[in-house]
């Protein structure tokens, strides 16, 4: 009997179990013994074979409504040294499997391309792309799953917050998860209507001030002001950090794929601090809030669309690696089954995983940028509006312009 292996890596995201259910159980349905390995890499890191089960389709058949893995997670690295990769190929090896299936983001394919240049021929290898970031190399109109359930619960909880800085006549920065790309904030911060989103994908250069986030967020709540309206929900994507220098926010630690925590760097806080400092010099008395958004939403149950993307997920890669295909990414592309093969997947300048960023001149970008409220160039084209937002920032025109004019370049 030929075995089945699954795994999960990186992050939570609504649909993981609807992926193990539907490729479990078209793995059992055909004859195939199903392992699923928990922690991720971790212990076949270790040559730990002990953190395994054996997958039977009674354990799985409702687990697709429920949010996190039964497999668990982790974001360790088998290719970060070649002991640990030589202890997953021994592992595999002795559990006779012949099939293995990965589930996660950028880190965990680039991490199941190594294994499959070190284990070809002897084991067939497949990736279903998982990410709440929504940041993997597929086709723009296609999301990965998880992204879907993540930006309705987020714009959830953004309504409510919405709702608060009303009542409270208050902001809010909210910094919302995604590692480098935007997609995420963007998605939250659209639907929920929130009053301005900045995402990193705006400043092609690869390091921008701190002060020029400052002035962005300010300029905003000047603008708002001078609309008569002292409160809003600021959505700041987690992966601007990434942009700044990150001696500005102390030592952070990096995980095993080198990527620094980004959590760690508590962007809203500082952000927070700086733009009321600024404000109150000026006697502006203004009471931000910042919050962090992203842990809320990653074990969320998935919704409709993800339960049944994630279904077709499982059951495609699975029949993928059963009728004798290896080395891709599975994907499902209007509703047909498309797979990536992994070496298309990588970026031959840095080795890594190609990065999907938001396109920022596509008519979708374009349109949630025109509800925002920030400062635009034809603010800085109209006399009346200059006086107005100088009065508004308690500064003379001169001032303002001096300040706030670049953004609108």
């Amino acid at each position: 009997m030929k075995t089945l292996g699954i795994l999960v890596g990186g992050g939570p995201a609504p649909g993981i179990n609807g992926v193990i259910a539907a490729a479990a159980i078209e793995a059992r349905n055909r004859g195939v013994r199903v392992l699923g390995f928990y922690d991720g890499f971790k212990w076949l890191a270790q040559g730990d074979m002990s953190h395994v089960m054996e997958i039977e389709i009674d354990e799985v058949s409702r687990i697709h409504f429920e949010g996190g893995s039964i497999l668990r997670t982790s974001r360790e690295n088998p290719a970060k040294s070649p002991d640990t990769l030589r202890h997953v190929v021994e592992t595999l090896d002795k559990l006779e499997v012949s099939y293995l299936l990965t589930i996660g983001g950028d880190d965990t394919a680039f991490a199941a391309c190594r294994l499959s240049e070190v284990m070809k021929d002897r084991i067939a290898i497949a990736h279903v792309p998982k990410t709440i970031d929504n940041d993997l190399p597929l086709p723009q109109e296609v999301a990965t799953f998880g992204f879907t359930t993540a930006c309705n619960l987020g714009k959830d909880i953004v309504q409510n917050l919405m709702e608060d800085a009303v009542t409270t006549n208050r902001w809010f920065f909210v910094t919302v998860m995604g590692r480098r790309a935007g997609h995420l904030a963007l998605g939250i911060g659209g639907a929920a209507g929130a009053t301005l989103t900045v995402i990193g994908e705006e400043f092609p250069e690869p390091r921008i001030s701190l002060q020029t986030l400052v002035d962005i967020l300010e300029g905003a709540m000047i603008k708002r002001r001078a609309s008569g309206k002292g409160h809003g929900v600021v959505i700041l994507s987690e992966g601007l950090a990434d942009k700044l220098d990150p001696t500005d926010f102390g030592s952070v630690e990096r995980d095993s794929y080198g990527n620094l925590r980004l959590s760690e760097l508590v962007l809203g806080r500082v952000l927070k601090e700086r733009v009321a400092e600024s404000l109150r010099a000026r006697g502006i008395d203004v009471t931000i809030v910042a919050k962090d958004l992203g842990y809320e939403l990653r074990c969320a149950p998935p919704g409709a669309l993800d339960i049944q993307y994630c279904r077709s997920l499982g059951y495609w890669a699975t029949r993928f690696l059963l009728d004798g295909q290896t080395e891709a990414m599975v994907t499902i592309q209007g509703g047909k089954m498309v797979p990536i093969p992994f070496r298309e997947m990588l970026d031959h300048r840095t080795g890594k995983i190609r990065v999907r960023y938001v396109d920022i001149k596509s008519e979708s970008y374009q349109t949630l940028r025109a509800y925002m409220i920030r400062l635009e160039p034809q603010d800085f084209e109209m006399p009346g509006q200059i006086e107005a937002l100088a009065q508004s920032g308690k500064l003379d025109r001169t001032e303002f312009v001096k300040r706030f004019s670049y953004l609108g370049d």
